[in-house]
């Protein structure tokens, strides 16, 4: 199985810091974000490999694990049962011969370090192959066609979008090899909490951590959003209308006269579904432009300005 390098997905060097990375990921999701390519299907995936990537870079534990064993993940100290790896001497150690089996197992939106989340037990340890073959701590068993089988409740992170959350969104995982349904609730916040009762292996559950991925366009503060839009000078100066990008569509807001950049305005009940009912607002930051190229005419009127100003 070829995965892509989640540092080069970004096009930022291996020690390229926080702030890069998320510089990075915000530029290239605004430009293959799936509002602005629609149908695109390469758009699509080139903008959930960006989300891929982004999750594990920005979490300095996912990020340490990633640079030091790759897709597969954390390595537990004592190594992979049979594998010949003790006391933590990995060399020689090839990740990526369990790589197909972690995406077989626990393959789709919530599976494998190559999917939108990883799964570990309740512990926080990460499942490896011993942890669902050979009865560590935690694991149960039971009797099946005269075998054992074996009951182990797994935690896992479903990576969604700021729209996917607002909305609710439904999705497909794989579990143990079988395709699970779910529905993520509409207004769900990162860090919620599912659990899919008796669909893990050998009967125990799946608990999900909901992660929103960060939005080009939108902030989330609470039940509040932000976002920022153009306004052309003239309009800032004179006053006027703008049309602003909302969550679900678009609205119209009315710039008073004499604005300037960085001045916030408020769309009431544009935000984000409260717990208590209605939703919180829309906060926009105007950004005042000016044209690149001037036509003569506007070279002429914009002169004659600055002339005003002396």
């Amino acid at each position: 199985m070829a995965y892509k390098d989640y540092y080069e997905v970004l096009g930022v060097s291996r020690s390229a810091s926080d702030s890069d990375i998320k510089s990075a990921y915000r530029k290239l999701a605004k430009k293959y974000h799936p509002d602005k390519n629609a149908g695109d299907e390469t758009a699509a995936e080139r903008f959930k490999e960006i989300g891929e990537a982004y999750a594990v870079l920005s979490d300095p534990e996912k990020r340490q694990a990633y640079d030091q064993f790759g897709h597969t993940g954390q390595v537990p100290p004592g190594g992979y049962p049979g594998g010949g790896f003790q006391g933590g001497d990995f060399s020689g150690f090839d990740p990526s011969q369990f790589s197909d089996f972690f995406q077989d197992m626990f393959g789709g939106r919530a599976g494998g370090m190559g999917g939108r989340g990883g799964f570990t037990s309740p512990d926080g340890r990460p499942i490896d192959l011993e942890d669902l073959f050979g009865g560590l701590g935690g694991m149960g068993t039971a009797p099946q066609g005269g075998g054992r089988r074996f009951v182990q409740n797994v935690e896992g992170e479903l990576q969604v979008s700021l729209r996917e959350a607002f909305e609710g969104s439904d999705e497909i995982i794989n579990v143990d090899g079988r395709r699970l349904s779910l529905r993520v609730p509409a207004g769900t916040r990162d860090g919620a909490r599912l659990r899919l009762a008796g669909q893990g292996p050998g009967g125990g559950d799946v608990l999900l951590t909901i992660r929103v991925l960060e939005d080009a366009r939108f902030d989330l503060d609470g039940d509040d959003l932000t976002t920022s839009v153009d306004v052309p000078a003239p309009l800032a100066a004179l006053g006027g209308e703008v049309r602003v990008q909302t969550i679900t569509g678009s609205g119209q807001l009315n710039v008073p006269a004499g604005s300037s950049g960085g001045r916030r305005m408020r769309l009431k009940g544009q935000g984000w579904p409260k717990k208590t009912g209605g939703r919180g607002d829309l906060y926009v930051r105007l950004n005042v432009t000016v044209p690149k190229d001037l036509s003569a005419e506007q070279r002429d009127l914009y002169e004659k300005l600055r002339a005003l100003e002396k």
